[in-house]
Order: structure tokens, then sequence, then C-alpha cells
């Protein structure tokens, strides 16, 4: 062959899409994680917690006022309390923006800003609306799920007096597994399509129906490590609850500092190898 002729055609390598361009579904490699991983996160987002002390314990007092209000309706409506309570899966993440803008400056090198992460949403409102609009109706049904199990459970709704006891007597152990059931099926979606979607929406040019499927992705494939993370996320918040929500001052934004490291961990970059 002469240095004339054509070079030979062959498949083009993988560039990604142009600068610029949003992103697709599968644009971006998934990394392969591994079960020490979740505890690496968690410990990530500790340091970068003390990196930034006072903007990490204004979202943790967010958090412990959001428990506060929940415990105030509690004494009056339990029922309507367990189902509002499912909120935390949709205000949680959100509230976290600033906390996955704050790590990433860190990353960057750069200061922290408690301004620049209250407004952190406004670098993609379009898609961050229509995310939280996806997950205001699952948390919707998932709230009148629980309102039809109490009523069916209960013939109505009981008045347990303010009384957690009360709810979670052996008695009730009909009501705990529908409960328990019902919960668990929207739990486990929500946290599927949500696990690195707000990260990614915030870090890439992409729409909310390709982070979404990008989680959904990465917790289907990389599902060990991501139930472990899911696990090791409930056991914190729970012990973090018990002392009337004041463990959620520090868990609160060390978890979601974790969750921005979770997300840097398990998405590649566009035209890179992924697992």
């Amino acid at each position: 062959m002469t240095s004339d002729d054509p070079a030979p055609l062959g498949p083009a390598p993988d560039l990604g899409p142009p600068p610029g361009a949003a992103l697709t579904a599968f644009d971006l490699p998934l990394a392969r994680l591994h079960l020490g991983d979740p505890l690496r996160w968690l410990a990530a987002g500790w340091r970068d917690f003390r990196r930034c002390p006072g903007l990490g314990l204004f979202y943790g007092g967010c958090f412990v006022a959001m428990g506060g209000l929940l415990m105030l309706v509690f004494r009056h409506a339990p029922a309507y309390t367990l189902a509002l309570s499912a909120g935390f899966l949709l205000v949680g993440p959100f509230l976290c923006t600033g906390l996955y803008h704050a790590s990433r400056a860190l990353e960057r090198g750069e200061r922290p800003s408690l301004a620049a992460s209250l407004w952190a949403w406004r670098e993609r409102p379009g898609s961050m609306a229509l995310f939280g609009g996806a997950l205001l109706i699952l948390e919707m049904l998932w709230g009148r799920a629980a309102l039809i199990v109490f009523a069916l459970s209960f013939d109505g709704m009981p008045d347990f007096k303010g009384s957690l006891l009360a709810l979670l007597d052996p008695q009730n152990l009909g009501f705990i597994t529908a409960y328990v059931g019902v919960g668990s099926v929207f739990a486990g979606l929500i946290y599927a399509v949500s696990a690195v979607s707000i990260p990614l929406l915030l870090d890439r040019p992409a729409d909310a129906i390709t982070a979404a499927l990008v989680s959904l992705r990465l917790v289907l494939t990389q599902t060990g490590v991501m139930l472990a993370w899911a696990t090791l996320i409930v056991v914190l918040v729970v012990l973090a609850m018990l002392p009337s929500f004041l463990g959620l001052l520090v868990v609160g934004p060390v978890l979601g500092h974790a969750s921005w490291h979770a997300y840097r961990s398990a998405v590649g970059a566009p035209g890179t190898a992924g697992g």
C-alpha cells in the first residue's frame, strides 16, 4: 500500500458526545465497584465535612429541623406523619445538592461557599425541576399507599395518642408487614433512580431521564455494592434519629458529601472504559 492509498476503514474510536452536547444514558460508563467502597465514600464524606464544618452544620441543622417538625405532627396525626416521612427521600437528596456542590468545590481545590451551595440547583434548573417532579409523584403515591394500609389494617385511622410503641405492638404484625412491604417497594424504586442522579445532574449536561437511567443501570449492574451503600445509609440515619434527630446534625451532611464521592467513583467520563 502506497502513501497515497486510503487508510483501511475501521471502527471509529468512542470519543463520547461532542462538547456541550447532551449525554445519553449509555454515554457514561460505570466503574467496577467493590464491597469496601461504601466505607471509603463515608470516610471521604467525613473528610469533606471536617474541611467545611460550618456549611455542613447548616445543612445538618435543616435535617434536624425536618425531623423535629415530623415529630410535632406525629403527636397529633401519627398516620400522616409516617406517610410524610417518605418525604425525607424526596427533600433529602435535593437538600444535599448544596453538599454535592461543596464537595465538588473541594475536589477542584476551591473554597466552598454556603451562598453558592444554596443556589447550586440553578446550574440545571429545568432538569432538577423535572426530576424533582417525578420524585414528588412517587412520594405522593407512597404516602397514599401508606394511608391505605393504615385504613385497611385498622378499619380507619387509629389514634395512637402519640405513641410509636403502640403502633409497633406485636398485635399489629399484619400492619407492620404490609407497611414495610409497601414502603420497601417505593423506597427501592426511589433509591434506584436517585442514587447518583442529582450529583450527575449537577456535574454533567444530562437531562432528568438520562440521570435516572444511569442511576438505575448502576443499581442493577452493581447491585451488591449499592445495596451495601443503601444499608449503610439506612443504619446511620436510623441511629442518628434516635436522640431526637440530633445525630442528623453530623450524619446528614457526612452522608451528603459521601454520596458525591459515590457518584464520582461509580460514573466515568464519556469515552472512557467502564466496568
